[in-house]
C-alpha cells in the first residue's frame, strides 16, 4: 500500500509536464454516453479528477450524476459543521460544471470506507441500478494511495457491469513520478477540457484550499490546472464470454466478408510473405476464418486458433484442407512445438501489457531460426482495448529478432519479424 503525507511536497507538476508519455496518452474518446455518473469518495474528488469530463458532457446534453460517498468530515476533524460546509462547496462546484445536475451525498464516514464497505455498495448498487448499458462510471482510481479512493474505486469496478469504467487519479501525481512501477501508462487516456472552468470550480473548496494547513496544497493542486485530465480505462481483458456474446449477436461482427478495407488487409498479410510456403503455421485468433482461408494453401499443416467457440465453427465450416481449427486461449496455454510461421492479426490490442510480453517471448521461443512472425493491427484507439496497436508492435519489437518489413498507414500497422536477419534477396543469394 502506498503511503503518502498530504501536508509535504510532492513530485512536481513540471517533472510530469515533462515526460514525453504524458503528451502522447491516446485520447478518451467520449461516445454517446446515455449518462455519466461520477462516484466520489470525498467531496472534490470528482472536480478535481474529472471536472472537465462532467462539464464536457454537460456541454454535451449527457445528464450527469454526481454520487460523493462520504461526508469529508476527517480533513479538518476540529472544525465545526465541516461536513455540512463540504457538502455545500461540492454543490456550488457541481453547479459551475454543470448546472442542473444530479447531486446525492451518501453520508459516510470520512476515512471509514474499509468498514462500511458493504453498506457503501449496497447503497451504490441500488443508484446504479437503472444506469443503461451505454452510460459511462467515472470513479477513484483503484492504485491512487488513498483508502478511501481504493475501497470506493473497487465497489465502482465490482459493479460497473457493461458500461464503460473510467478511473480518475488523483493522488496519484502527489506520491508518484512517472517511472514509478505502479503506472499502469498503458491504461492511461487524455481528455482535451476546458481548465478555466475547471480551475473556477476547484476554487469552491475553501476548506480544503485555505487556512494554516489547506489539504489542497498550491503545489498539489498545479496537477489540475493542465488543459488535459487522464483516466484509467480497459482494466479487464476481454475474455471468452466477451467474444462468444459478439458473435452472438452477429456471425461476421466486424464484416470481414463484406468490408473491402478487411478484404485489402488481408491481400496485404499475404503479399508480404517472404516465403512461398512454410512447414508449419500458427494463425493466433482465427475467428471465422478468412484470413486462415489464405494461409492454409501456403502451409503444410497450420493451426488456427481462437478464444470464441462460435468463431472457431465458422472457421471448421470451410472444410480447409490441412488446417486444424482449435479453440484455445494462447495466454493461457500457449501450442507446443515449433512453427516457421505465426501470424499475430488484430488479437495483441486486446492483452494486457504484461500478458502481450509473456505470449509473444513464447512466440519468439517457437519460432524456428528462419521463422517469420506477421503482425498486423489497428492502429486508432479504442476504449475497451488495453493496448493500442502501435503498443502492440513497439512491444513486439523489443525482442530480439530482425524486422524484415514494415507497412504503415493512418489505419493499420503491419510488420514482419524474424530470427534470421537476412532479407528475402539474401536468402536466395540475389543479395
Amino acid at each position: 500500500m502506498v503511503t503518502f503525507d498530504a501536508a509535504e511536497a510532492g513530485t512536481p507538476a513540471r517533472e510530469w509536464s515533462v515526460d514525453p508519455r504524458l503528451h502522447s496518452r491516446p485520447a478518451l474518446r467520449i461516445a454517446a454516453f446515455d449518462e455519466l455518473v461520477v462516484i466520489a469518495a470525498h467531496p472534490d474528488d470528482e472536480t478535481l479528477g474529472a471536472g472537465g469530463l462532467i462539464a464536457m458532457c454537460h456541454d454535451l446534453e449527457v445528464p450527469v450524476r454526481v454520487l460523493c460517498v462520504t461526508d469529508g468530515a476527517a480533513s479538518h476533524p476540529t472544525e465545526p459543521r465541516l461536513a455540512e460546509a463540504r457538502a455545500a462547496e461540492l454543490a456550488s462546484a457541481i453547479h459551475q460544471l454543470a448546472p442542473g445536475s444530479t447531486l446525492e451525498m451518501l453520508g459516510f464516514p470520512d476515512g471509514k470506507t474499509d468498514q462500511y464497505r458493504d453498506d457503501i455498495r449496497t447503497e451504490l448498487a441500488g443508484r446504479l441500478r437503472d444506469v443503461s448499458p451505454r452510460s459511462a462510471i467515472a470513479a477513484p482510481w483503484r492504485g491512487d494511495g488513498h483508502r478511501d479512493h481504493r475501497v470506493v474505486g473497487e465497489v465502482a469496478a465490482e459493479l460497473v457491469g457493461d458500461r464503460t469504467l473510467l478511473e480518475y487519479p488523483i493522488w496519484m501525481w502527489h506520491w508518484a513520478t512517472p517511472d514509478h512501477d505502479d503506472l499502469p501508462w498503458e491504461r492511461m487516456r487524455a481528455l482535451d477540457i476546458d481548465v478555466k472552468t475547471k480551475s473556477r470550480a476547484i476554487e469552491s473548496f475553501a476548506s480544503q484550499i485555505t487556512g494554516t494547513q489547506p489539504i489542497l496544497r498550491p503545489d498539489f493542486l498545479e496537477h489540475f490546472a493542465r488543459g488535459q485530465e487522464f483516466f484509467m480505462t480497459g482494466d479487464h481483458t476481454p475474455d471468452r464470454e466477451y467474444f462468444d456474446a459478439l458473435y452472438e449477436k452477429s456471425e461476421d461482427p466486424w464484416r470481414f466478408r463484406t468490408r473491402w478495407y478487411e478484404e485489402r488487409k488481408r491481400r496485404i498479410t499475404i503479399a508480404v510473405l517472404p516465403e512461398e510456403r512454410f512447414e508449419r503455421g500458427l494463425e493466433v485468433g482465427c475467428s471465422i476464418g478468412v484470413l486462415t482461408e489464405l494461409l492454409a494453401p501456403r502451409c503444410e499443416s497450420l493451426l488456427a486458433l481462437d478464444i470464441s467457440a462460435r468463431a472457431a465453427e465458422q472457421a471448421r465450416e470451410l472444410g480447409l484442407s490441412g488446417a486444424e481449427i482449435r479453440v484455445q486461449d494462447v495466454v493461457k496455454e500457449f501450442p507446443g512445438g515449433e512453427f516457421d510461421l505465426i501470424v499475430l492479426s488484430e488479437v495483441g490490442y486486446y492483452w494486457n501489457a504484461e500478458d502481450l510480453r509473456a505470449t509473444t517471448k513464447k512466440m519468439f521461443e517457437s519460432l524456428t531460426p528462419e521463422g517469420v512472425l506477421i503482425a498486423c493491427h489497428w492502429r486508432h484507439p479504442v476504449d475497451d482495448y488495453p493496448l493500442s496497436g502501435d503498443q502492440v508492435h513497439a512491444a513486439i519489437a523489443e525482442l530480439e529478432w530482425t524486422r524484415l518489413a514494415h507497412h504503415l498507414e493512418e489505419d493499420f500497422v503491419l510488420e514482419v519479424f524474424s530470427k534470421d536477419p537476412r532479407s528475402l534477396a539474401q536468402r536466395e543469394g540475389l543479395a
